[in-house]
C-alpha cells in the first residue's frame, strides 16, 4: 500500500472502503475540529481528516487513514508545526522489540520507524468504530491538555 515499505511492515489486504466512510463518519459526528474527506470516493486509499487546529503550537493539522480488509490500519498524524505519530495495526516481522502484536505506536515528535522507538499501542480492539474513536479521544485529550502525553496514554480501549 505504501511505496517503499517493506513487505512486512506493509498492511495487509485491499482498501476496505465501506470502513474509510464508517471512519470518516464517525469523525463528522464526533470531532467539531475536523473534515473527513475520502481522496477518491469510488476507488479511496486513504481518508483524509483535515482539523482546523492542531496540538500545541500547530494552526493545522491533519490524520490520515488507511484501512484494509484484513483490519490492518494506520493513523498517521501530521501538522503545521513538524510533529508526527502514528497508530498502526499490521504486521511487523518482530522489528519493533517492544511490540508484543500488531498493534503500535510510532511517537512523535517524526513518527520514528527506528525498532527501539515503536510503542505498544494502547489501542488493542480491532472493531473500526472502537478504533476510531479511540483515536478521537487520545487526540483530543492531547489537544485539550495541550500536550503530547496523553497520545498513547489511555486504557484499552481508551
Amino acid at each position: 500500500m505504501t511505496s517503499g515499505q517493506n513487505e512486512s511492515h506493509s498492511l495487509r489486504g485491499p482498501v476496505d472502503r465501506p470502513a474509510l466512510i464508517a471512519i470518516r463518519d464517525l469523525f463528522t459526528q464526533n470531532e467539531p475540529l475536523a473534515t473527513a474527506t475520502l481522496d477518491d470516493f469510488l476507488n479511496p486509499r486513504t481518508l483524509e481528516v483535515q482539523y482546523d487546529d492542531g496540538l500545541l503550537s500547530a494552526d493545522q493539522s491533519r490524520i490520515d487513514v488507511q484501512w484494509t480488509t484484513r483490519n490492518d490500519y494506520k493513523y498517521h498524524y501530521t501538522d503545521a508545526a513538524g510533529i508526527g505519530l502514528r497508530w498502526g495495526r499490521h504486521l511487523h516481522d518482530g522489528d519493533y522489540v517492544q511490540v508484543p502484536g500488531l498493534e503500535h505506536y510510532h511517537p512523535p515528535p517524526d513518527a520514528s520507524s527506528d525498532s527501539t522507538d515503536v510503542e505498544a499501542s494502547c489501542i488493542n480492539q480491532r472493531p473500526k468504530t472502537l478504533v476510531t474513536r479511540a483515536i478521537i479521544k487520545l487526540w483530543r485529550a492531547a489537544y485539550d491538555a495541550e500536550s503530547l502525553a496523553p497520545l498513547d496514554a489511555g486504557r484499552n480501549p481508551p
